[in-house]
């Protein structure tokens, strides 16, 4: 799902793909499925767990991506400078999968939640058909920046949250994780038939919050959850958090102050903000006010 804007990505690690639409797939009340592919995708590189990825969505009277630059000195001022109502949509999502088709296809599938047409994401997915091409900037090599998950090599044991928005990234590092590592997790999701099957070789205790359903505000009702979890011993546990920004932050807290991880050993990542929309987010990155992810800040 969308995740918090950051600064323009750098085309040093990465590069323009075209991505066309070659299937969809629901997975659930809230999720569905796009599966691209294109010759370009030859060249892609994801380096797994929450690799991501910038993808340019259409307006909604338009079927395809057009931008008036691809060049890496100049595509950014000119994506800038583009008409409201002409400039594509830019959004990060994660790559759930990426493979090699037995025919020799190279696809990428990114997963998107929807909520109708409350947002530009959400709408495009939402009328996702065969056939139509977006435009992306994702990995060329596959140690890039844009992989946050890097536990440290001591770490006995994975913490991780997320909520709906993340919850495809969460699901990619599962299915990459080593057999054997022990992983209690906590996922938020909107609606009960949002639970999904998340295979993975890893010794994973899933808790599934199904937001609401306890009539508590949510961040109240994720710390509750999560007071009460027994989620073993560990003495270097690593800790990934991403979703909402003002839960994340309270959940970050949780973990060093009251389960005293070290805050080093905390991704936490805010993919959205209550009461703000993803533009003022993207206004807030280009100005330098987005918050700081560094695991050493006090936050």
């Amino acid at each position: 799902m969308t995740a918090t804007a950051s600064d323009a990505p750098a085309v040093a690690h990465f590069r323009f793909f075209e991505l066309e639409v070659l299937r969809t797939r629901r997975l659930g009340h809230s999720f569905l499925r796009v599966t691209f592919g294109g010759e370009s995708l030859a060249d892609f590189r994801s380096g797994g767990f929450d690799q991501s990825l910038s993808l340019f969505l259409p307006g909604a009277d338009q079927e395809h991506t057009v931008l008036p630059s691809t060049d890496e000195d100049t595509w950014f001022a000119a994506w800038r400078a583009m008409s409201d109502d002409e400039r594509p949509v830019m959004r990060s999502y994660t790559v759930r999968e990426q493979r090699r088709t037995p025919e020799g296809a190279d696809e990428v599938d990114i997963d998107f939640v929807l909520h109708g047409d409350s947002g530009p994401a959400s709408r495009w997915a939402g009328r996702a058909v065969t056939g139509r091409r977006i435009m992306a900037i994702g990995p060329a090599v596959a140690e890039n920046k844009s992989v946050r998950f890097q536990p440290p090599a001591d770490t006995d044991a994975i913490w991780m949250y997320a909520d709906e928005t993340a919850l495809p990234a969460a699901a990619a590092i599962l299915d990459r994780l080593p057999a054997g590592t022990r992983v209690r997790a906590w996922f938020e999701i909107p609606h009960e038939d949002d639970r999904l099957d998340l295979a993975t070789p890893a010794d994973a205790d899933i808790t599934w919050i199904v937001r609401g359903s306890d009539g508590r505000e949510r961040t109240e009702q994720v710390l509750s959850v999560l007071r009460s979890a027994e989620p073993g011993a560990a003495e270097a546990p690593y800790a990934w958090v991403a979703g909402e920004s003002g839960t994340i932050r309270a959940v970050r807290r949780h973990f060093v102050q009251e389960r005293s991880v070290d805050r080093r050993a905390v991704r936490f990542t805010g993919y959205w903000r209550l009461g703000a929309s993803e533009e003022q987010l993207l206004a807030e990155a280009y100005a330098g006010k987005a918050p700081s992810e560094d695991p050493t800040s006090d936050l």
